[in-house]
């Protein structure tokens, strides 16, 4: 075993690219990404959000995000609007097409998810899971510190 294969940014990656890879080669005949993917699912979850918490949701960066739902936009999967709270603020809205990309690419992403997921119990699923959400917020906090000024 090389100093790779304990190396837990490593393994992370190497899992995540392997999925990546896979699923963006098989959604590219449907005119989708793993980003376009991303978006679309998280306004699945919750439609009508504003770009930053779509950022955040996704981790697509907020300048990278504008120029992916600008592309989504033209192709009418999503649309634009004015916060009716704040007018100042805009929210993304999934629109039919949207939808209809969203039901298409859900089996596809949910078969991934279970082929990663072979021979795990619920439990150890239910263990990784919240493993990497902790992780991700250990990261977070890293992050933030390092932003601070001084």
């Amino acid at each position: 075993m090389g100093p790779l294969d304990v190396y837990l940014p490593y393994l992370l990656n190497r899992a995540g690219a392997r999925i990546a890879t896979a699923f963006s080669e098989e959604v590219r005949p449907l005119g989708a990404t793993l980003q376009i993917w991303r978006v679309l699912a998280a306004l699945h979850d919750r439609d009508r959000r504003r770009m930053g918490d779509l950022s955040e949701t996704t981790s697509i960066e907020v300048s990278t995000l504008t120029r992916l739902v600008d592309a989504m936009e033209k192709r009418g999967l999503v649309v634009r609007r004015r916060d009716a709270a704040d007018a100042r603020a805009v929210t993304l809205e999934v629109t039919a097409a949207g939808r209809r990309l969203t039901r298409r690419l859900t089996p596809i992403a949910e078969r991934y998810e279970a082929v990663a997921l072979r021979g795990f119990e619920a439990r150890e699923t239910e263990a990784l899971k919240a493993s990497l959400r902790r992780l991700y917020a250990n990261m977070g906090a890293l992050t933030v510190h390092r932003r601070r000024p001084g």
